[in-house]
């Protein structure tokens, strides 16, 4: 179930990169869209520290674009963050 956190977080990413009015920033949540396929696809889901750098990521587009990308971000940060706690370590 934890895995569907990561699919949430890259399904949210996809609808802020549709709502996104900069192409940079729009590739820039194609591209993070497609890393959380990958880690919810992948044996080993993303550790702590792999999880902080997404987040910075985002945070720093959410702060750029605002708005409804802003909106959609959040919901991904939600989800990873959900998923989070089901990571062992720090």
């Amino acid at each position: 179930m934890a895995r569907d956190e990561l699919e949430n977080a890259a399904e949210s990413l996809r609808q802020a990169a549709d709502a996104a009015s900069d192409d940079e920033a729009a590739e820039r949540l194609e591209n993070q869209a497609a890393k959380f396929d990958d880690h919810a696809a992948a044996d080993r889901g993303p550790d702590h520290g792999q999880l902080a750098r997404h987040e910075h990521i985002l945070n720093d587009i959410a702060d750029e674009e605002g708005g409804d990308v802003a909106s959609e971000i959040g919901d991904a940060l939600e989800s990873i963050s959900a998923f989070r706690e089901t990571v062992e370590g720090v």
